[in-house]
């Protein structure tokens, strides 16, 4: 089969990506609507793009009404994010923060998630989460007829969990399969690991 993109809808190509490039890392970002008041919303087009700086990147779209969404707004307004990476354990109730919500109307509180102090950074971060970065926003790009607006955060802080992380004399050693993460795929669909290969790369 050859699909030429010009004869789809927008629709019909968004979907087409989504169940082709795959499986995706799900973003699960944390933003400050106002003072104790935050904003939780999963993502998966997402991607790192830099290590010097170390840079993250979201695509964020808009709501069905076409306004922008929350997380986008607060990351703009207030210049700061958290990025974590949910474990599978987390997939009902991330699945659950995807909702609409009217704007200042909080995803932490209305699925009851609980919130714990991140070391070295201003915002709190997903207490469940083996991962999180602490990001300052540093660029936005709109782009796209709808458009989309791709959220560039540079990570200042990360947080992983002791009990998915070895240090040997060289570096970090994370252990995905304890980590556990939780991969998107289209539709309603998910993926988990269930083991990782080693391939040696050429000298």
């Amino acid at each position: 089969m050859n699909l030429n993109l010009d004869d789809l809808s927008p629709n019909a190509i968004y979907h087409l990506m989504t169940q082709t490039v795959v499986p995706r890392p799900i973003a699960w970002v944390l933003t400050e609507s106002s003072s104790e008041n935050f904003n939780l919303a999963p993502f998966s087009y997402f991607a790192p793009i830099s290590s010097n700086p170390p840079l993250l990147m979201i695509s964020i779209g808009k709501k069905p009404d076409g306004t922008l969404k929350d997380s986008a707004v607060n990351a703009i307004k207030n210049k700061q994010l958290v990025i974590h990476i949910a474990s599978t354990q987390s997939a009902e109730i991330m699945t659950q923060t995807s909702a609409t919500l009217a704007h200042g109307q909080s995803e932490v509180q209305a699925s009851d998630i609980e919130l714990t102090a991140f070391d070295g950074f201003e915002l709190p971060r997903v207490a469940q989460c083996p991962i999180a970065f602490g990001c300052s926003l540093h660029d936005v790009i709109e782009m796209g007829n709808t458009p989309q607006h791709l959220i560039i955060a540079k990570i200042e802080q990360v947080y992983i969990d002791d009990n998915v992380v070895e240090q040997n004399q060289e570096r970090l050693i994370v252990d995905a399969l304890k980590v556990d993460p939780l991969s998107r795929l289209g539709g309603n669909d998910y993926a988990t690991l269930e083991k990782t290969i080693t391939v040696k790369r050429p000298t």
